[in-house]
């Protein structure tokens, strides 16, 4: 078999992917491409549960604190940024290791990203509001007829991406799932997929450790120090699990105990939903963690595999 090219390593939200791309990274002399829809972002460290900044100065990471919090940003953008990254890894003959749990955006940049644009504001807003009047269902049966190959990848209460595909089809004329076969461009590299597998009580219980170490650290200074910035609870990029809770917190709707427990819970049924998409994909070869995890065997495992 022909060694991939390139190294995915994914999963839920505090599976340890980050350490395991470190190990792998270290043994390899590769660099790191984050695919984590909200690490693209400025500010947003303890929350987003990114690396150390020693850790990310001892191994080149890229894809990571390029964008103010209230930029837009696309997977079609990151599909574009992340490809030159691994390309360039590439030219200098070293291992592009691409770590994260953004599902999307590792589709976006192994399989293709919507060329176009297929944006439009009005149709958006119009759309948002039957939603506000009608409910999400309405809008997810129109989708089932318009485009059931494209409504069977979404689930019926993801409201933000039943209207980016209504808008899409409005916008096109066409629908989701020919647009992506006939204009999506797939990447030019070979990669690997692996994916880390934990029984759901050991999962649970290092999300639970991660969200109280994210307190310890200082999360609500983080949001604080968002908010005085001027960024509004209202952007794209605080809609995840920590900045929600942590802001109505801080407005004064929550208890402190209150929000962390939230915290805690919307973080697993975050994970569930990562581990509901990564399931549908084929490639992944999962690994199943020894607890404690041994990062360093893990990793020797997944490069025996590579380059077999």
């Amino acid at each position: 078999m022909t060694p991939a090219a390139v190294l995915i390593i994914t999963g839920p939200t505090a599976s340890g992917k980050s350490d395991l791309a470190l190990e792998l990274a270290r043994k390899t002399g590769g660099e790191i491409v984050s695919a984590d829809s909200r690490q693209i972002f400025k500010h947003m460290d303890i929350g987003t549960a990114k690396l150390p900044a020693s850790l990310r100065k001892e191994i080149p990471h890229h894809c990571m604190d390029l964008l103010n919090p209230d930029a837009p940003f696309s997977a079609g953008e990151y599909a574009a940024l992340a490809r030159a990254a691994v390309e360039d890894i590439l030219a200098r003959k070293r291992l592009p290791i691409v770590v994260g749990g953004s599902g999307l955006y590792i589709q976006a940049l192994v399989d293709g990203f919507f060329p176009g644009d297929y944006r439009d504001a009005s149709v958006r807003a119009r759309l948002r509001q039957e939603a506000e009047d009608s409910g999400s269902r309405s809008l997810y049966q129109r989708l089932q007829f318009a485009d059931p190959d494209a409504a069977s990848g979404i689930h019926p209460n993801d409201l933000k991406r039943i209207i980016r595909a209504l808008e899409v089809i409005e916008t096109a004329g066409k629908p989701v799932s020919q647009i992506r076969r006939d204009e999506t461009l797939p990447a030019a590299f070979r990669s690997g997929f692996w994916g880390l597998d934990w029984p759901r009580e050991y999962l649970y219980a290092r999300i639970n450790d991660r969200v109280d170490r994210m307190i310890r650290e200082g999360l609500e200074q983080e949001v604080r120090g968002l908010l005085n910035r001027g960024y509004s609870p209202g952007l794209n990029s605080m809609d995840s699990p920590g900045y929600r809770e942590m802001f109505d917190f801080l407005a004064g709707r929550i208890s402190p105990a209150e929000a962390v427990d939230l915290i805690k819970r919307n973080t697993r049924r975050f994970a569930k939903r990562q581990m509901t998409w990564f399931r549908r994909d084929p490639r992944i070869r999962w690994i199943r963690p020894s607890v404690p995890p041994e990062w360093p065997h893990i990793a020797e495992q997944i490069l025996l595999e590579y380059n077999t």
